[in-house]
């Protein structure tokens, strides 16, 4: 019997290669990039199974090119990629990658935290160059980041796993949810505030939200303008989320005394000004770059992939009511 074909839009690690190569003839992208449109509407004829990135745009137009897709697996936690509407519409199963992110991104918003207080990538860039001429008293001088305050901007898995990690520098934490959620926020000695009283309080404001038209520009002109001179804006949730031309405004006004992102308004591009600010640290996208935690989501999204292919519910089903209808 014929395996069933499934299209990989970029290679992943082996941790979900092998798993797919074992059961399915499988096609992957062979470029080191993202598939482009042409590729992706092409590629996806006569497949049982599309596992997408983050990067790949699924809607409509990919359901009309193969409305006879048995799951579209995103191997990712984010989905705001796929029309989920659309996908409705064609009653084809989405799943995604939960779960597996929360520890590694948390560490992540924690490093690029780190880095921007300390003025980490300045220095080195400092060092390397040669302008290292010995220790002196006012020499990149940064902020101190024990015993002061972490406004978390949506108290989800990671918010709280930032939470946790804010308990042993002993900070006071605030956090902003559309939930209250008191008896969570107990357990990392975490007080509610209202989003601006969070905002005008902090130190440092990381943020950990969904993209939706809710918090697509949340923080804005209006959100720099009451945040302290010395804080620091943290952003590892999603691009958008961020105003990031009133960023570059406001790093270059010193409205604020810094950024460390991960993600950016028009990814991969940057708004214009904001490579040349000196007080950003700029990541390429790798909060969850780590081996354990790409092999793991590259094993979920594979089982998903299986699963539906055998009739199974996939265990990660983002819109169960394509199968319950």
């Amino acid at each position: 019997m014929a395996k069933p074909k499934v299209y990989v839009t970029r290679l992943i690690p082996d941790e979900g290669m092998k798993l797919l190569y074992e059961k399915c003839d499988v096609t992957v992208n062979p470029y080191d990039r993202v598939a482009t449109r042409e590729e992706l509407l092409e590629n996806v004829k006569g497949k049982d199974a599309l596992l997408s990135l983050l990067t790949d745009t699924i809607d409509a137009e990919v359901f009309e090119a193969n409305p006879n897709l048995k799951v579209v697996a995103n191997y990712a936690v984010g989905y705001n990629n796929i029309n989920l509407k659309d996908a409705e519409k064609y009653g084809i199963p989405v799943t995604n990658t939960p779960g597996v992110l929360t520890e590694t991104t948390a560490d992540f918003a924690w490093t690029l935290l780190m880095a921007t207080a300390r003025r980490i990538v300045e220095a080195d860039k400092f060092n390397r160059s040669g302008q290292f001429k010995g220790w002196g008293p006012l020499l990149l001088l940064g902020q101190d980041v024990h015993h002061k305050t972490i406004g978390i901007i949506g108290f989800g898995r990671i918010g709280q796993a930032v939470a946790q990690r804010a308990r042993g520098f002993d900070m006071n934490v605030l956090y902003y949810d559309m939930n209250k959620m008191p008896d969570v926020a107990a357990k990392y000695d975490a007080q509610y505030r209202e989003l601006d009283d969070l905002i005008r309080e902090s130190d440092f404001i990381t943020l950990h939200v969904d993209l939706n038209e809710s918090t697509r520009h949340l923080i804005s002109d209006r959100e720099f303008g009451m945040m302290k001179e010395n804080a620091y804006l943290i952003n590892t949730s999603r691009g958008p989320v961020v105003d990031e031309k009133a960023l570059v405004r406001a790093l270059k006004e010193g409205r604020i005394a810094g950024a460390g992102l991960d993600v950016y308004e028009d990814e991969p591009l940057m708004a214009p000004g904001l490579a040349e600010c000196e007080n950003a640290v700029l990541a390429p996208h790798t909060a969850s770059a780590t081996r354990e935690t790409r092999g793991a989501m590259a094993r979920i999204a594979a089982e998903n992939v299986l699963a539906a292919l055998e009739g199974k519910r996939p265990p990660n089903i983002v819109n169960p009511e394509v199968l319950d209808k």
